[in-house]
């Protein structure tokens, strides 16, 4: 199934959307570049994101000559919000990126992602290994398998408020705060060179959806900002929390899951990112290229020239 809808996005450069059906949903996807067959990379957006922050890369990547995927994942934009909490899974959010390489024709694909994209594309490399072609991931590091289950440890290093802890001890408060305070929340979240600060107590999601000032300078205008309000206010926050939500979950579907990534891989850190650089990462992934750039965590939107010469000058030393 195939069909184009309107959504309002007449901004410039950013494709207009069609839904496909893959895996048992439907994802509303961005294409452009559809000239360019048989060089494929799928960009996967992070929380609490949208397939629009790649607004930047999509048609430099264009004009370099790659047909340019870029799905809003399950839970996100109008793409299907499932109720079961458990079909947000790492098995299900992979499963979509190879239902969509099968429903393109292609065996393999360049996947790129950012924050939580980030981990689906090192998961899709360990689970789908043969339908990834290389991995450029942003922000985020190849987290390892450790003794214990991730929220486990989280709540134990950082306590009952961390927000990932948060969203499963206590499913559902966090999502109502953020709904009923959306565009504020977004406003306050997108934003560069916060200053540094101990963190203050509380849940740091619920406090930005509160706050109502916002610290530091918006990566975003107001114009673009809009869209994300207008999806978030139509999905709702439930379906990128659920992720979250699967965490433990998914470090038991992982057990016996190889844990070495062997695709060529870039890893790109954003300096002033809260999330720290990995020491273990070449141990974990052998074939990757390390680099960083002068901003937050919101790297390809921060500092969106940059990223692209990075991404591009490492696709070419790649050959592809």
């Amino acid at each position: 199934m195939k069909n184009v809808i309107n959504t309002g996005f007449n901004l410039a450069n950013f494709p207009e959307p069609i839904m496909i059906s893959v895996n048992g949903v439907e994802l509303e996807v961005f294409e452009a570049g559809k000239e360019n067959v048989g060089k494929p990379i799928v960009l996967c957006h992070g929380f609490p994101e949208h397939a629009f922050s790649w607004r930047h890369q999509v048609p430099v990547l264009v004009a370099a000559g790659y047909h340019v995927i870029v799905p809003n994942q399950r839970g996100f934009g109008n793409s299907s919000c499932p109720k079961d909490v458990t079909e947000y899974d790492i098995e299900h959010l992979t499963g979509d990126l190879v239902a969509l390489l099968d429903h393109y024709g292609y065996e393999d694909a360049i996947f790129m992602g950012h924050d939580w994209g980030a981990n689906v594309v090192w998961r899709l490399s360990q689970l789908h290994p043969s339908r990834v072609n290389k991995v450029i991931n942003l922000a985020l590091p190849y987290q390892e398998r450790g003794e214990k289950p991730w929220i486990e440890f989280m709540e134990e290093i950082f306590g009952k408020d961390f927000y990932f802890v948060h969203f499963n001890r206590q499913p559902g408060v966090a999502d109502a705060v953020m709904d009923e305070n959306t565009a504020q929340f977004l406003r306050n979240m997108f934003r560069k060179n916060v200053p540094l600060a101990p963190p203050e107590p509380g849940m740091l999601m619920i406090n930005l959806a509160r706050a109502e000032k916002p610290l530091g300078e918006p990566i975003m205008s107001d114009s673009e900002l809009a869209v994300f309000i207008s999806a978030f206010k139509k999905s709702g926050f439930t379906g990128g929390i659920n992720w979250y939500r699967n965490l433990d979950r998914n470090w038991q579907l992982l057990a016996d899951v190889n844990p070495i990534i062997k695709h060529p891989a870039l890893m790109v850190y954003g300096n002033y990112d809260m999330i720290p650089k990995s020491e273990k990462l070449s141990e974990f992934v052998p074939n990757v290229n390390v680099a960083s750039l002068d901003c937050g965590h919101w790297i390809q939107q921060e500092l969106p020239q940059e990223t692209n010469q990075l991404i591009l000058k490492w696709l070419e030393e790649q050959n592809v």
